[in-house]
């Protein structure tokens, strides 16, 4: 559809509706969930079985790679030998071999290296620090509902912010910046539903109304429904309108240990788009050619949303968060 042109500063404030305690409620019901000690690590794509990808958790070195059967593994980045960095190592038929003096790993347990649980859920790939969580652990992580892969177009994008994970979480959980923050991509934005500071978990969701533009003056309108199934990850879901059930997940992982004086975090979200329209089929004909611009509007929205949790960790740091 298409919408009369409003300019920017005659948008209807949001900034009563954006009650700093009712943020830091829902802040507060999603970091109490538990999330069995795992955090998201990897786009799927980027694990792969000829060579290995290194990553930091929360100040901890994690390598991982794929067997011969595509199976993901997960385990200390440092060699047990004399501490190579297993990351510049090399894949060699489903083993990963170390560079340095040889020691050849297989993802069981050998010479002092004991591998970390990793579960691959066809879009990210997790790993599991009980070391690092100290929650009780679970067998898999939460992994939002989604539309079935085989059917769907989807991308992710990963980007690095001097905040804490909560800071992340934060933003994602205060949809009334986004025509203000965002009017390249947003407009006609009002949040319909907002639940109470104590409520069930199955009703603790955001609803909002809200336009993404397209082109010119052409808008798509939908409602999107906002939640928080684990500590570190906020679920945005289309509820109403084009594209019902596709789902932009944002998950925060920490890179720095706790309490570092210069937290930083990854942002990883997967963008999984699905529609029931006849040329849909197309999209996902070509999605490899969608995925970088898909890829660019999460890191333009993201440029903006980093600021902002950038800047909510340096007034917390301080004490002058107003919150």
């Amino acid at each position: 559809m298409r919408r009369a042109r409003v300019a920017w500063e005659e948008q209807r404030p949001t900034w009563r509706q954006a009650r700093p305690a009712s943020i830091a409620a829902a802040l507060a019901r999603a970091t109490s969930r538990p999330s069995g000690n795992w955090y998201v690590v990897a786009d799927s794509r980027h694990v792969r079985e000829d060579r290995p990808l290194g990553r930091v958790v929360a100040g901890t070195e994690v390598v991982l790679w794929r067997d011969g059967e595509g199976v993901p593994h997960a385990g200390p980045g440092s060699c047990p030998h004399l501490g190579a960095p297993l990351k510049d190592s090399a894949v060699r038929c489903g083993r990963l071999v170390c560079h340095w003096h040889g020691l050849s790993l297989d993802g069981r347990p050998f010479a002092g290296w004991e591998p970390w649980p990793a579960h691959d859920d066809g879009v990210l790939v997790w790993v599991r620090l009980d070391h690092v969580g100290g929650e009780a652990p679970t067998e898999a992580p939460v992994v939002p509902e989604r539309p079935p892969t085989a059917d769907a177009v989807s991308a992710v994008y990963t980007g690095v912010g001097r905040c804490e994970p909560q800071d992340v979480v934060a933003n994602r959980l205060d949809p009334w910046h986004g025509a203000w923050l965002h009017p390249y991509s947003f407009v006609d934005l009002e949040v319909v539903s907002v639940p109470g500071d104590e409520v069930a978990e199955e009703d603790d969701e955001l609803v909002v109304d809200v336009s993404f533009k397209v082109a010119g003056r052409a808008v798509v309108p939908v409602t999107a429904a906002f939640t928080a199934p684990d500590p570190r990850t906020v679920v945005m879901r289309i509820v109403a309108g084009e594209g019902v059930g596709s789902v932009v997940e944002t998950h925060a992982t920490p890179l720095t240990g706790a309490d570092h004086a210069r937290p930083r975090t990854a942002v990883v979200e997967a963008v999984v788009a699905g529609s029931d329209r006849r040329g849909f089929a197309f999209a996902r004909a070509v999605a490899p050619l969608l995925r970088p611009a898909m890829r660019a509007s999460a890191r333009r929205l993201w440029k903006d949303d980093l600021a902002y949790a950038e800047r909510r960790w340096t007034l917390r740091s301080t004490g002058r968060f107003p919150g």
